[in-house]
Order: C-alpha cells, then structure tokens, then sequence
C-alpha cells in the first residue's frame, strides 16, 4: 500500500505577528565520517544540507510558514521533512530570529511583504527517499565553507554563522568538562609532587587530544 505524501497547503492557519508572517526553519547538519572526536575545526566536521528551488542557482534552508496548531519547533520539523524529505532531532534553542522581506513570493508573506523567521539546528538521521515537495525542490550536502556561497540570501548567511558558533561553544563546553574531569582525578600530596588517582579518566581524555598543564604536571 502507498502513503501518500501531501505537503500542507493554503494560508487558513498562518500565524501573524506585527503584520510579519511567522516563519520557522532549519538548518539540517551531519557530522562527516572520521570527523567524529574532532574538535579543532567545526566548519571542517560538519556538513548541512541545502535545497534548491526552480530556475535558481543558489540555495536555502528548509523553512516555512508556522502555523496556529502547531509549535515553532514542530513547525521547523514538518517544513525539513515537507522541503528536504529529512527527520532528525531539533536543537530546541533557537539560531535567532530575523525580519526580511521575501523577494520573489510576496504573496507568501504579509501585505507588506515582511516574515519573521525562526531559525533552529536539526541534526539529521534520516533521509527519505520520496518526499511532498520533492519536484521542487533537489537537496544537496555542503561543507560549511561551501554553504555560505551558496546562500541566497544574507540573513541566511548570519543563521549559518550562529550555526557554526552555537557549535563552537558546545565544544568548549564539552573541553571546559574534560578539564574538570582531570583537575579532579590530579591531587596534590603535603610533599608537593603530584599523582594520578585515576589513570583511566586521563587515557580517556587524552584520546580526544585534551592539554591540560597542572603546576609540573602535564596530561595530554
């Protein structure tokens, strides 16, 4: 048996807000393979994925109107999967939120032609092979560096930026984390040399590349 795939349609349950039409979206990533415990470079281990749009060249994120029967998260995951035919888990904290007119649907937005869009990271783990919108739109994996090329437009380009620095400060995060991890496996004796209470702790961290200096004592 066939499931149909039907993207919604109409503008019955759009949301308005400021006379801007409500709009969430995404911007779908994947870590590339062998990137996994790397940390120097996010723009070189991760890839996001873009979509095309008829007689254009370049390209946009998944996004769409949100409407009243939904949340802004739910919203974003329906218009990846409508646009792009992806599932993944949404990074509920939002990239931001930016205002801009839409220069080739007015229609789509408010009389003033204004959106207001919400932006968030979706980390793909699925790709479906058919999808609503998929006459419409092709989709394509990118590096960062690529990506920002390719954006159609500049406030797409300032989306990806917060992209790659929401990624930045969760590895300093998880690095900050690894530090605590080994200052408390580190004791300092009354005769002032250090010892290791747990070397397992230090293995585990010295296999993501972690330097920590402690008085004489370094770990790597």
């Amino acid at each position: 048996m066939t499931t149909l795939l039907i993207a919604r349609q109409g503008r019955h349950r759009q949301l308005y807000e400021d006379n801007f039409r409500l709009v969430s979206g995404c911007i779908p990533y994947r870590v590339k393979r062998g990137y996994e415990e790397c940390s120097n470079c996010i723009e070189d281990s991760l890839q996001v994925l873009m979509i095309s749009s008829p007689n254009r060249h370049d390209l946009v994120f998944p996004k769409g109107g949100w409407e009243n029967d939904e949340t802004v998260h739910e919203a974003a995951c329906r218009e990846a999967f409508e646009e792009a035919g992806i599932r993944g888990i949404l990074n509920n904290n939002q990239l931001g939120v930016w205002e801009f007119r839409s220069k080739t649907r007015q229609d789509k937005c408010s009389l003033d032609g204004g959106c207001r869009g919400y932006m968030f990271a979706l980390e793909v783990t699925e790709e479906l092979d058919s999808w609503p919108e998929q006459e419409n739109h092709d989709r394509k994996w990118l590096d960062v560096r690529d990506a920002f090329g390719l954006c159609r437009y500049e406030w797409m380009k300032e989306a990806l930026r917060a992209f790659v620095t929401l990624f930045e400060k969760d590895e300093t995060t998880k690095l900050m984390s690894n530090q605590t991890v080994i200052e408390s496996a580190v004791s300092k004796p009354a005769s002032g040399s250090y010892s290791v209470k747990s070397s397992a702790i230090l293995n585990s961290c010295s296999a993501k590349n972690v330097f920590l200096q402690i008085g004489s004592l370094e770990v790597l």
